[in-house]
């Protein structure tokens, strides 16, 4: 039922989105061409059915970007000025693309001044309505106005998110009236919601007709109860809805399914398991190595040579690491120490390593060193971003001491990742590698990729932990 809510909202809002380009784009043209000190050498140049035809593509266009920034997602009551920041960029990314598409076709006779006019107009009545929208759920919210009631069983994590969720989604149209738990002590508050009283007390209230819903929240320990619960439930014609409390269980994103009828909760999310948006990511990979070769091609020529005659020994230096699914590859970097003897069991390079050359120090601090693994990248064994390969062994270790660590398999490993360019690379933390790499893991996007990309270039490159 929320989600349906939701989907209403959502659609009512691209409705009215819709209706504000048009009626903004209306406005400037008018401005534009009948305003006196507006009007130029450019009035009459292109027809009024020309500039209007224009909205068949702006505005479907602006919906799409409104949507790829957020503004469609369950409105929080602390995020007012994300919302105003995903209105600015949005309308600059339409008005740029606006530009760009004008460029092409080679149309220098559409208004330009027209198109600032509608850019700052859309910016303000978007930003005005959506705070009108605002403040008449809060006035409603105020009156409680076609509000569900709400009676949440059981006291657990799974309740304590379910209220606090609702709480910050006033636009759902639910307010949760009281906690029934057997666990915890009657009177106890969270977030302006009270326990009342033991489970046994469900029979009584029901009948009272001042609940419109019951959500099932039951801690683990519980669960022997549910059934009892839910038929108690079902017998009073309530909507019941059940929020499992797996949380304690696993940590991360599980999402259901739905396998021929039988509900299935995957453990995990993890988005690049979408054969579509791994291809879009395997794409963008092949892509990336391709230029990153031609475009760093005198870069690595000169570490070649750098090498070659500074130190003895081979210019390329391989070691196998662990990547998608386990499997055991090769990686490749351009060969940064003295030649050993006797390779130590546990390799790993420390800060100040007194193997490291005095060209191997500074291709380390530049990450010269790892471009030769865009040829890792080429034949699919890393991507352009995803979380560091490790040793063999030293994941066998890791995999005992550290929860969750072999999550990190399930993607392919990358070039750099959301843990190096916030500082985790090299001799640092294993452990805020690891949350960091499971962030990355289920908040994949392809935007994200490239927000990875352009830190990577602009502060990634040189590290005091290389």
């Amino acid at each position: 039922m929320i989600k349906e809510n939701q989907r209403v909202f959502n659609r009512i809002h691209v409705l009215l989105d819709a209706g504000v380009v048009t009626a903004s784009y209306c406005l400037a043209w008018f401005l534009k061409f009948n305003v006196p000190f507006l009007v130029d050498d450019e009035a009459g140049i292109l027809s009024q059915s020309t500039y209007m035809s224009a909205l068949f593509f702006l505005i479907p266009g602006y919906i799409f970007l409104y949507s790829f920034f957020g503004m469609y997602a369950p409105k929080r009551a602390t995020r007012r000025k994300y919302e105003l920041i995903s209105i600015l960029q949005a309308n600059t990314v339409g008005i740029i693309l606006f530009f760009v598409v004008l460029f092409v076709m080679r149309q220098m006779d559409f208004s330009r001044q027209m198109l600032f006019i509608f850019y700052f107009l859309n910016i303000f009545f978007t930003v005005s309505m959506r705070s009108f929208i605002r403040s008449t759920l809060q006035f409603m919210r105020r009156r409680q106005f076609n509000l569900k009631y709400v009676l949440v069983v059981g006291y657990s994590r799974a309740a304590e998110e379910y209220i606090t969720r609702i709480n910050q989604n006033q636009q759902w149209g639910y307010m949760v009236r009281a906690i029934l738990d057997d666990r915890v002590p009657r009177g106890l508050m969270y977030k302006g919601v009270k326990v009342v009283g033991r489970i046994d007390n469900l029979e009584f209230i029901l009948p009272t007709s001042l609940i419109d819903e019951i959500a099932i929240t039951l801690p683990l320990a519980d669960y022997g109860q549910l059934g009892r619960i839910t038929e108690l439930c079902e017998k009073s014609g309530i909507h019941t809805k059940f929020i499992p409390d797996y949380n304690v269980l696993v940590p991360g994103r599980p999402y259901t399914e739905d396998l021929m009828g039988l509900p299935v909760i995957n453990i995990r999310y993890v988005p690049l398991s979408n054969t579509l948006m791994w291809m879009i990511k395997r794409g963008m990979d092949i892509i990336g190595a391709v230029v990153g070769i031609i475009l760093f091609s005198p870069l690595m020529l000169f570490a070649m040579i750098a090498i070659r005659l500074t130190s003895r020994g081979p210019i390329i230096f391989k070691q196998e690491r662990v990547g998608l699914n386990n499997r055991p590859f090769n990686i490749y970097k351009f060969r940064t120490m003295e030649m050993q003897k006797d390779i130590p069991t546990r390799f790993w390079t420390i800060k100040d390593d007194p193997r490291v050359t005095k060209i191997g120090r500074f291709l380390r601090k530049t990450s010269i060193d790892e471009m030769p693994q865009f040829f890792n990248i080429l034949i699919g064994e890393m991507s352009l971003v995803g979380p560091r390969p490790e040793q063999s062994m030293f994941v066998e270790e890791f995999k005992e001491e550290i929860p969750r660590y072999m999550i990190k398999h399930q993607v392919r490993p990358g070039l750099t990742g959301w843990a190096q360019v916030n500082g985790y690379r090299g001799d640092t933390s294993i452990r805020k590698r690891i949350e960091y790499d499971m962030y990355y893991i289920e908040n994949w996007t392809l935007s994200f990729d490239v927000q990875i990309i352009l830190m990577t270039v602009f502060k990634g490159f040189f590290s005091k932990n290389a």
